[in-house]
C-alpha cells in the first residue's frame, strides 16, 4: 500500500461515485413524487355519514399528516439538490476533498453519505 497522500479520487473511482449518487437520486425522486402524491391528496375519505367529532377529528390528523409530509418533501428536495451538487464536484473532479480541511473525505464516509462535503475531522472541529 502507498504511503503517498492522494489529492483527488481517480477517475474510476469517481465513475462509481457518479453511479452510487445517479441511483441515490433515482431513489429520492420517488421517494418525493410518493410525499408529493400524499400530501397533495384530497380525495374523500369516506367519513361523510361518520359523527361529526370523528370527521374533525381526522381533518385535524389529516392537516399534521399534510404539513409533515410537506416538510418530508422539503427535506427530500434538499438531499435531491445536495446529491445533485455531489455531481457537479465529480465532473469538476473536486468531489470527496474536504472544504475545510482540503483532505479527502474517506471513501466509506462518502458511501454512506455521499453528498457529504466536510470529513469527520471537519465535523468534529464544528462541534
Amino acid at each position: 500500500m502507498s504511503t503517498e497522500i492522494k489529492n483527488r479520487f481517480s477517475d474510476q473511482e469517481l465513475a462509481e461515485f457518479k453511479t452510487l449518487i445517479e441511483e441515490k437520486i433515482e431513489k429520492a425522486n420517488e421517494d418525493l413524487n410518493l410525499l408529493k402524491s400524499a400530501y397533495m391528496n384530497d380525495g374523500n375519505n369516506g367519513t361523510d355519514d361518520t359523527s361529526p367529532t370523528f370527521k374533525a377529528f381526522e381533518e385535524g390528523s389529516q392537516t399534521m399528516s399534510k404539513e409533515a409530509n410537506t416538510q418530508l418533501a422539503i427535506r427530500q428536495e434538499k438531499f435531491i439538490r445536495d446529491l445533485k451538487n455531489a455531481l457537479i464536484r465529480i465532473e469538476n473532479k473536486t468531489y470527496g476533498i474536504c472544504r475545510v480541511t482540503s483532505k479527502l473525505i474517506r471513501k466509506e464516509r462518502l458511501v454512506l453519505v455521499p453528498h457529504a462535503t466536510l470529513s469527520i475531522e471537519a465535523k468534529n472541529m464544528q462541534k
